[in-house]
């Protein structure tokens, strides 16, 4: 049975890739972007404070205050970089999302891809 699209790694394993989750304080924000960059998972993480998010859970609209963690890293690592995440992540469904730019600038893309591939 095939894999469904929206879910399965994208087609090609050498495109830059754009993971974006968030977290409920700084303090768990920079431990998980430091673990990421740490275990080659991303090359660098851009964290910002001051993000209100509405949303429902369990029948009940919440309103916080949030931190949003963008990871930069090659389509290769999705699997993985999105199983980290769920497993440190304090909430009980984490966001994860990933999207790739159709444009680049190539050089940014090469040291991104080989600080990804470097396991030293």
């Amino acid at each position: 049975m095939p894999q469904n699209p929206l879910v399965s790694p994208l087609a090609n394993p050498n495109k830059l890739l754009v993971v974006v989750t968030s977290l409920p304080n700084m303090e768990t924000a920079t431990a998980l972007a430091k673990a990421l960059v740490e275990a080659h998972l991303a090359a660098c993480i851009q964290i910002n404070e001051g993000i209100y998010s509405v949303y429902r859970w369990e029948g009940k609209v919440c309103e916080e205050q949030e931190i949003l963690l963008s990871a930069k890293t090659m389509s290769h690592q999705w699997e993985e970089i999105c199983a980290f995440i769920k497993e440190s992540h304090p909430y009980d469904l984490p966001e994860i999302l990933a999207f790739s730019p159709e444009q680049y600038e190539q050089q940014y893309a090469q040291w991104v891809s080989s600080e990804v591939y470097s396991k030293t």
